[in-house]
């Protein structure tokens, strides 16, 4: 926990715009709510509706049950599929068990899967940029009953197995670093260069406008904070990219984790934070860091991207 000390306290706090809650993780969220308003608990959730564990816990203190499989889910239960999007094998064993499902997938992973199948009813060869293990790049994988070759960095690309002639398109995770993702279809194109796929800034509107507001944000500040949780892809990539203008960056999932020697010689903090963070935990960073002090504190927030991006409901919840 940040010590009160009156050195450690530092005289600007700059916050990065936009920040927060996307447009697909606040219809994830909604979806959640207004399941357990209109049909009560439970309602069971597959995977974690959005990756912040403060999220989750408030959910679930309203009735919502997070599950890893779908075995424990009794049949014909309510049951949301999470923002990060779901295989066709889970579709399957959904209907197998008669549950009564509602998509909380974000619209833009749900175009990022539409693009996989296209490519794959063509007869594409067919790549995925992104990282394994992740919810969503195992449900795209997923939604296509092609092999799928998987490339979560440059040196990646070398390795494909992919004929020089082959048709052949990718398709990305949306909550990738912008930059990596730009050097790997820049390797893919080199490689390939009749490949198909889209260009880096349709990849997701949100994942691009956090990015660069926080590249903006860490040209102005001795250390960045990125408020958000471990397993959330898109606020580690923020750290990650605050970091490349050559100054401290740490991902904090509240402000028990500020750590005192972080903020030596430290005059201005900037902070933003994750997709599927809270604006509460944000607020509570802040007042962390102006607390047990005296001296005039500014806290500014910079100009940036004005999103008003809304995604529907729903109609089962409308």
């Amino acid at each position: 926990m940040l010590m009160p000390v009156k050195a450690y306290v530092p005289e600007k706090i700059f916050l990065a715009q936009p920040r927060g809650f996307c447009a697909g993780v606040t219809r994830a969220i909604d979806i959640v709510d207004r399941a357990l308003e209109k049909f009560g608990a439970p309602v069971y959730v597959f995977h974690e509706i959005v990756h912040n564990q403060f999220v989750v816990n408030e959910l679930r203190g309203k009735g919502a049950i997070f599950v890893d499989s779908l075995d424990d889910i009794p049949a014909k239960s309510l049951t949301i599929f999470s923002a990060h999007g779901v295989s066709q094998e889970v579709r399957r064993i959904a209907d197998f068990k008669s549950l009564r499902v509602i998509d909380a997938t974000c619209p833009l992973v749900t175009k990022v899967h539409t693009q996989a199948q296209r490519y794959a009813k063509k007869g594409y060869a067919l790549v995925m940029i992104g990282h394994p293990g992740h919810e969503e790049v195992e449900g795209t994988i997923g939604s296509v009953d092609i092999p799928v070759h998987l490339v979560s960095e440059v040196g990646d690309v070398a390795t494909l197995t992919v004929g020089m002639h082959e048709p052949i398109a990718y398709v990305t995770q949306t909550t990738l670093s912008m930059d990596d993702t730009h050097d790997i279809i820049d390797a893919l194109m080199q490689r390939y260069p009749h490949i198909e796929g889209p260009h880096v800034d349709d990849i997701c509107y949100a994942t691009q406008n956090r990015q660069t507001a926080v590249r903006t944000l860490a040209r102005q500040v001795d250390m960045v904070l990125v408020v958000g949780a471990r397993n959330s892809s898109n606020s580690n990539r923020l750290r990650e990219v605050a970091a490349t203008q050559n100054i401290p960056a740490y991902l904090v999932q509240d402000e028990t984790e500020l750590q005192p020697s972080w903020l030596l010689g430290v005059s201005k903090i900037g902070i933003t934070s994750g997709a599927s963070t809270p604006e509460v935990l944000v607020k509570r960073v802040v007042d962390a860091l102006s607390q047990n002090t005296s001296q005039q504190q500014q806290v500014i927030a910079l100009p940036g991207v004005q999103e008003d991006v809304v995604f529907r409901l729903p109609l089962e919840l409308t």
